[in-house]
Formats: C-alpha cells, structure tokens, sequence
C-alpha cells in the first residue's frame, strides 16, 4: 500500500474515496478511528491508501479531477 493523500478534511477523503471507487482503484483510510479519539483538534490527520500497483493511475485520476493539490509529493 501506497499513502496517497494526508488530511483532515472529511469530505475530501469522502469524495476522492467515491472517485477511486468509481475506478475500481483499491483503497484504504487509516487512523479514522484515531482522529475521533484525539478530540477532532487536528493533531492526526487521517490517510488515503492505494494499492501499490494502482498509485500512478490513481495520481492520474485524481489530478484530473481537480484534486493534485491534496496529493501527498512522490
């Protein structure tokens, strides 16, 4: 697995989730749990996975769509 993106932004994890599961791009959120935990403050943002073999297809996708900003660099 590949960490694709790092944020706290609910919704931008919401809709690049619905994006990749639109490509049938495998993906997982990690530290949600985590995040709730710590009070909602900030401290840990959650992380948008990728399957390895998926991670240039799925920086593709999301640069088309408007979402390079939020990309975790190379």
């Amino acid at each position: 697995m590949h960490e694709l993106l790092r944020t706290n932004d609910v919704v931008l994890l919401s809709a690049i989730g619905a994006l990749l599961d639109s490509a049938r791009i495998g993906h997982i959120v990690l530290d949600q749990h985590m995040s709730v935990m710590e009070g909602s403050i900030g401290l840990l943002p959650r992380r948008l996975l990728v399957e390895d073999e998926m991670v240039e297809r799925a920086r593709a996708l999301l640069r088309e769509a408007g979402f390079g900003a939020a990309l975790a660099s190379e």
